[in-house]
């Protein structure tokens, strides 16, 4: 039986398009299952005490502009620093994800497909049909799908992933959990890959040595 990964993330962040492809490529490679949880941001971070983007010090947004410049040729990916639909509601591409799952069907290209929609091609990912033309992409059977991700049960199921985060330590996205050990950010891709590498155990927040 494979070893689970659990994915945190949300379809609103450029962190998480930055790492998506690397992550699943680093996934396949050690047979890993991933457990994919698309998570409320904006609630984990007022669990957690985080700020939204505008909220921020300009210091930090000014930083963080940076990074993107570094991530996008780290990675060789196109993405624009300032897309046009940016924010915007993520919800239900979000809960696209879950009903998915549900279907017993694999969410890893249509991820992938709706990251590029945002932040390489700049489109407004809010609007249904451009959610499921992504689904098309993906090779997804669009058939109900706006309906099952409006579902009582998926967003119950969206709703739970924030307390369920914030168990799991995760306050930002992606977060990838390993044997209950956080890995946060698309830039702690490499020491996800050592401890892979390694077999070691998990590290934990609680060791006294």
């Amino acid at each position: 039986m494979s070893r689970q990964i659990d994915y945190y993330f949300t379809l609103l962040s450029p962190w998480t398009y930055l790492g998506h492809g690397a992550f699943i490529e680093l996934a396949r490679q050690h047979g890993l299952s991933v457990r994919y949880r698309p998570t409320p941001l904006r609630s984990v971070f007022d669990e957690t005490g985080g700020l939204p983007l505008p909220k921020r010090h300009p210091v930090r947004q000014r930083y963080r502009v940076l990074e993107l410049q570094r991530g996008r040729a780290k990675r060789g990916l196109p993405l624009t620093l300032f897309p046009k639909f940016f924010p915007y509601d993520v919800s239900l591409a979000d809960r696209i994800v879950l009903a998915v799952i549900a279907r017993g069907e694999d969410p890893t290209g249509f991820v992938g497909e709706v990251l590029a929609d945002v932040w390489a091609r700049e489109l407004d990912m809010s609007r249904p049909e451009l959610i499921l033309a992504a689904a098309e992409r993906a090779g997804l059977d669009t058939a109900g799908l706006a309906e099952a991700a409006g579902s009582e049960a998926t967003t119950q199921a969206y709703q739970a992933a924030i307390a369920e985060a914030v168990e799991a330590g995760v306050f930002g996205a992606p977060s990838y959990v390993l044997d209950g050990e956080i890995f946060w950010g698309q830039d702690r891709l490499d020491l996800l890959a050592d401890a892979l590498a390694a077999g070691r155990v998990a590290y934990r927040n609680d060791a006294t040595v």
